[in-house]
């Protein structure tokens, strides 16, 4: 079976105040081309659908629009399921009825679900869905007090999946072409499963949401051990964890720490024994997303020793001028030249290298670190861990109710 693995569409994101919709559209266009040209049996998307819990209009149209030109358009089944930025209700919105046209969408979590399954020539394939789901959900679902962290929690639902695993349940995904049709039940053979976690070991940017304010949201790659395939989302750099856990990456660079990322969609083939190969497609962006660093004068005049060639006069711009005199309007001089300039750091009248290097590692710092320096400084006593608890829990709370509710 040959599946499109992607994630982190982030669709309604905004890039320093710039509405991304276009830029979104510009790749999501390839990606419908992939999945045509490849002769995709399905298109796997592995979380972070929206960027918020309450999206743009013009951010579900686009959805919508995507969506319809691959299940009705291409005959393809879309397999989907929530991030930790989705609104899981409002994502799962029509979920029965859609399922019957090709489109599995998983919102909210439900260990009894069953699979979705696809079958082609050499027989079928479950596709276990697991939403992003907090340990006290998860403590809920399971009826198992003892889960505490996002570790523990991904350890007992992935072994609560694999136990399932049993002839004639599961959920029959319908597929119009003939090379992967449906099927009524699952074999415990092939089997994939799409979560949205933070893997351990995984390399993370500036720009995804931690999972945990007191940083205890990674889970073990071994727990996922009894899938064929897991395919991945949450971390914005194409990653993998041998052959069969991977990360597909995000559909965009969404911050400057991403400047150096090669943004793809991932082509997983599954071949009758189970066997897993995958290769790397890669999207060409609308705007490409650089950092620029060396003097004024050198920047303007052209590319020069300090400045990396290439690229276009249009991508989204961080200019790190190193000029130490001042300089009148140098955001709109540089815009004369560079429309997208978004960001510009004057490094060169910063005292010393360890002042700069200082204040980048403290911006880079949890909520969590910074209000224990503060706690210190005010109080000259280091944070207890009966109240770093206390904090992280509140601070998780006010997260969920604000991505509930929207901006």
């Amino acid at each position: 079976m040959r599946f499109i693995h992607t994630a982190d569409w982030h669709l309604g994101r905004t890039f320093h105040n710039v509405p991304l919709v276009e830029d979104q559209a510009h790749v999501l266009n390839q990606l419908v081309d992939v999945v045509r040209e490849t002769r995709a049996d399905a298109l796997v998307v592995a979380g972070d659908i929206y960027d918020r819990a309450v999206p743009p209009t013009d951010a579900v149209r686009l959805l919508g629009d995507v969506l319809e030109r691959v299940v009705v358009g291409l005959g393809v089944p879309v397999v989907m399921i929530a991030g930790n930025h989705d609104s899981p209700d409002r994502l799962e919105f029509g979920a029965p009825l859609l399922s019957a046209r090709g489109l599995h969408v998983r919102g909210t979590l439900d260990p009894d679900a069953g699979p979705v399954v696809l079958s082609d020539e050499h027989g079928p394939v479950s596709f276990f869905l697991l939403p992003y789901a907090e340990p006290p959900l998860v403590r809920e679902r399971l009826g198992d007090d003892g889960l505490r962290s996002h570790d523990e929690a991904m350890k007992a639902l992935t072994a609560h999946l694999l136990g399932s695993q049993a002839p004639g349940t599961g959920l029959s995904a319908r597929r119009p072409r003939s090379a992967a049709r449906a099927t009524g039940s699952p074999a415990p053979g092939r089997s994939v499963l799409v979560g949205h976690c933070f893997a351990m070991g995984g390399e993370s940017s500036e720009s995804e949401r931690p999972l945990s304010v007191g940083g205890a949201g990674t889970v073990d790659t071994a727990h996922f051990r009894g899938f064929s395939y897991t395919a991945l989302g949450h971390l914005h750099r194409p990653q993998a964890f041998g052959s069969r856990v991977r990360y597909s990456g995000s559909l965009l660079k969404y911050s400057f720490s991403e400047a150096d990322h090669r943004k793809s969609v991932s082509l997983v083939e599954l071949n009758g024994a189970g066997e897993v190969g995958a290769q790397e497609i890669p999207l060409s962006p609308r705007r490409d997303v650089r950092i620029v660093e060396g003097f004024l004068e050198e920047i303007l005049g052209g590319p020069g020793p300090r400045t990396p060639s290439g690229g276009s006069p249009d991508d989204y711009l961080l200019v790190r001028l190193l000029d130490k005199q001042a300089i009148l309007d140098p955001m709109g001089k540089l815009r004369d030249a560079f429309p997208n300039v978004l960001h510009v750091e004057r490094p060169g009248l910063w005292r010393t290298g360890e002042v700069q290097v200082a204040g980048r590692e403290r911006l880079r710092e949890s909520v969590l670190d910074l209000f224990a320096a503060f706690f210190q400084e005010m109080t000259d006593e280091p944070l207890s861990a009966e109240q770093r608890a206390a904090f992280a829990e509140i601070v998780e709370a006010v997260d969920r109710d604000a991505r509930e509710a929207g901006p």
